[in-house]
C-alpha cells in the first residue's frame, strides 16, 4: 500500500489551520454534511467576510473545498487530508512511545 504523506509546508499549513477553534469547527461541520458559506457565516459571532476568510485558509491548507451550486458556494470537508496529518501525529507518537520504553529498559537495569 502507497501511504500518501504531506510535505513539510502542506503539513504547516494543515496544523497552522487547525489550531483556529472556529476553523476546527468549520472542518468538523464539513466533514459532517456540505455546508454552504452563508449558512456557516449565519452560525458565528462575525462578519460574512471573515468566516469567507476562514474557509480560505482551510482550502489553502486542502482541508476543505469550495465547489459552486448556483449563486451560493458550498464547503465540504477534505477526510484524506485529516487522515493524513493523523499519520503524522501517529508515527510522531511512535517515536514518543520507542523513548519512553527504552526509558524504562534503562530505568530497569538500573534497579538490578
Amino acid at each position: 500500500m502507497v501511504v500518501y504523506e504531506l510535505s513539510e509546508e502542506q503539513s504547516n499549513k494543515v496544523f497552522r489551520a487547525l489550531a483556529d477553534a472556529t476553523r476546527r469547527d468549520i472542518v468538523a461541520r464539513t466533514l459532517h454534511a456540505e455546508v454552504s458559506i452563508s449558512t456557516l457565516a449565519a452560525d458565528y459571532d462575525m462578519s460574512f467576510a471573515a468566516v469567507q476568510k476562514h474557509v480560505a485558509f482551510l482550502e489553502s491548507a486542502g482541508l476543505v473545498s469550495k465547489i459552486a451550486r448556483g449563486r451560493e458556494r458550498i464547503v465540504r470537508g477534505q477526510p484524506d487530508t485529516i487522515r493524513h496529518a493523523q499519520q503524522l501525529l501517529s508515527s510522531l507518537e511512535e517515536i514518543w512511545r520507542q523513548r519512553i520504553n527504552r526509558l524504562d529498559d534503562f530505568l530497569a537495569d538500573e534497579a538490578t
